[in-house]
């Protein structure tokens, strides 16, 4: 009734450590499907996303013929690449540099690249995420750029003092879809780390 995530898998996760109000998350390998969309960070947003959605809710075809539906997970991650908004070892997953956002749907545990339907539309890949350690800041409300990236900026002067430093850039991960009402939303900053 309210847009809540009730039952929808999500990448495993083992939390390794705290650092104030950030978490340090080790995750496994992954498959994704993703695409990158030129424009404004939320149009971007909401166009990859429906390229996505259109992918796992058909538009595919199976190994050996056929399509289907793929279950819908969470998080939906938004990446700004090519962006410089926040000044850290690599640019920052926020507006600017080319103008290009690369949003990302995690399948399903258990998929592999042989086993993954193909995506019909040219503009969906498939990418295999390396296993990594993420620091993750929790936060909820409508994610507005401005709200993004100020929990962003949070994100990374939380590290600077630590004993862990950026090693890519700042994602955006949303949980909910966007009837949700906004203070029941799990929104999430999150970006690689590794020990200084």
């Amino acid at each position: 009734m309210f847009g809540i995530r009730s039952g929808t898998p999500q990448p495993d996760y083992t939390v390794t450590g705290r650092v104030g109000a950030v978490q340090l998350r080790a995750y496994g390998p992954r498959l994704a499907a993703e695409t990158t969309v030129k424009g404004g960070e939320i149009d971007s947003r909401s166009i990859g996303f429906r390229r996505l959605a259109s992918y796992i809710f058909g538009a595919n075809t199976k190994p050996g013929g056929g399509s289907g539906k793929i279950a819908m997970t969470a998080p939906v991650e938004q990446d700004g690449a090519g962006s410089s908004r926040i000044a850290m070892t690599a640019p920052v997953a926020q507006q600017g540099g080319d103008g290009s956002w690369t949003i990302r749907f995690f399948l399903p545990a258990g998929m592999t690249m042989a086993t993954a339907p193909r995506p019909r539309d040219p503009l969906v890949h498939l990418v295999e995420v390396p296993a990594v350690t993420m620091a993750v800041l929790r936060f909820s409300g409508s994610p507005g750029a401005r709200v993004v990236a100020a929990h962003s900026e949070r994100l990374l002067a939380t590290l600077a003092h630590s004993p862990w430093k950026p090693d890519g850039r700042v994602v955006a991960w949303f949980y909910d879809p966007p009837w949700t009402l906004p203070w029941l939303r799990r929104n999430e900053v999150a970006v690689p780390v590794e020990r200084r």
